[in-house]
């Protein structure tokens, strides 16, 4: 197996960022250096970009869950949380209308 080869299966993270053109040109490198059969290529291609895809699905996630557990820890509100408090300051303001009764000028 080539360097090339193993850097492209060993990139980890980095295979989020790789586009699939550049596995596809990754791959066609190999079949023309003769290290990997052409009929093995197309199967490399979707190895390797499902690959990335899951990595990326798993990498978002994952930033998602610490940037909520950031967001709770620093007690910022959720979206609820503003909608509630915005819920609760109109019926204020509904109940202070009806106590000052009807304005008259």
């Amino acid at each position: 197996m080539s360097d090339l080869f193993k850097k492209a299966i060993s990139l980890g993270l980095g295979l989020t960022v790789v586009s699939k053109e550049k596995v596809e040109k990754i791959v066609d490198d190999l079949v023309k250096r003769g290290e990997l059969a052409p009929a093995e290529s197309k199967a490399l291609v979707e190895r390797l970009v499902e690959r990335g895809e899951a990595e990326q699905s798993q990498i978002k996630s994952y930033i998602y869950e610490q940037v909520q557990k950031v967001l709770k820890e620093l007690d910022v509100p959720t979206e609820s949380d503003i909608a509630s408090l915005e819920q609760r300051i109109a019926a204020l303001e509904h109940k202070i209308v009806e106590l000052e009764g009807p304005r008259q000028e």
